[in-house]
């Protein structure tokens, strides 16, 4: 299997790919928790190409995409200058998302992914994420370095999560 990750314009073809892999993950990652029927709603209700386009759009934001011979398997938002509650003044911050399909989630998927965003994100001083506690990529993050900073709850259900920070550039 080829594994590529790559940064992806806001196009209608990478908008494309990213919905098919948010429709996805919000499935898996929420089947245990939240109705079928609720998953699809939030789905049909709340996932807006326009507004994604628009979003990546933004100077402030980049799109990487993995994808397995060349289907698309994952992804990874990176939002410069994003900040959450914990992030101490004068810092810089870049929140990431992080998200690759179960079925794919391999450490070479895994790699390829994050060297990809690490090397993106190199300008700031903390990368930070609100990942699940159920989320089997949580474990991976804290692996590359991730610390847990703070409870929290994230996703479009309110889930129980946590902000997990890796500081960057230490001043």
């Amino acid at each position: 299997m080829d594994i590529i990750s790559k940064f992806t314009v806001g196009s209608e073809e990478g908008i494309s790919d990213l919905i098919t892999i948010i429709d996805s993950s919000v499935y898996t990652l929420h089947k245990e928790f939240v109705s079928e029927e609720d998953i699809k709603k939030y789905i049909q209700q709340q996932i807006d190409p326009r507004k994604m386009i628009n979003d990546l759009n933004n100077l402030s934001n980049q799109l990487i995409m993995t994808y397995a011979d060349q289907k698309p398997i994952g992804y990874s938002i990176i939002k410069s200058g994003s900040l959450h509650s914990g992030i101490p003044d004068g810092k810089r911050a870049t929140e990431i998302s992080f998200v690759i399909l179960s079925e794919f989630d391999t450490p070479e998927t895994r790699e390829s992914l994050w060297k990809k965003c690490r090397s993106a994100v190199s300008f700031t001083d903390i990368i930070w994420i609100n990942i699940l506690d159920h989320d089997p990529l949580a474990d991976f993050l804290k692996e590359c370095g991730f610390i847990a900073a703070e409870s929290s709850k994230a996703g479009p259900f309110q889930m129980p999560s946590h902000i997990l920070e890796l500081e960057i550039n230490k001043s």
